[in-house]
């Protein structure tokens, strides 16, 4: 009945995919939304609120909504930039830093196993593929 609509297929396979992703993160107490965005800040300190939304394809206020909790969690700090006190940077901190090897690695298994499960070359398409539909949706 659903077999060709977007809508039922991609949520379908999303919620599996956030399934898998979620217990792999469960060990650090975080969803993958929150790992993702960790995982950004600690690659690329001193990022924007603004420069991750866009990195992530989430809100703005997503996005604050993602560092209050992380920050409270001790896992990012904000620091006011030097040309304007208004802006904010963000900063990993010491807690942040000690799992950062953790995060690539599950993050690399998780890519393997889809590997092995999907085909190496099935999942790259795939992943292109749905990140080109998006970006025309986007665009409409």
């Amino acid at each position: 009945m659903f077999e060709e609509c977007l809508y039922f297929n991609s949520n379908a396979l999303a919620r599996t995919v956030t399934r898998i992703w979620t217990e792999a993160y469960r060990q650090f107490d975080l969803s993958p939304p929150h790992a993702f965005l960790l995982r950004a800040v600690l690659a690329k300190p001193g990022q924007l609120p603004c420069e991750l939304a866009d990195e992530l394809n989430l809100t703005r206020s997503t996005i604050s909504r993602f560092l209050d909790s992380l920050e409270k969690r001790h896992y990012l700090i904000r620091r006011a930039t030097e040309s304007d006190g208004r802006e904010r940077q963000i900063y990993p901190t010491d807690k942040a830093k000690k799992i950062h090897t953790q995060l690539n690695d599950i993050g690399k298994k998780l890519t393997q196993r889809m590997r092995n499960i999907v085909g190496k070359n099935e999942l790259s398409e795939l992943v292109s593929q749905i990140r080109e539909v998006k970006k025309s949706i986007d665009v409409k």
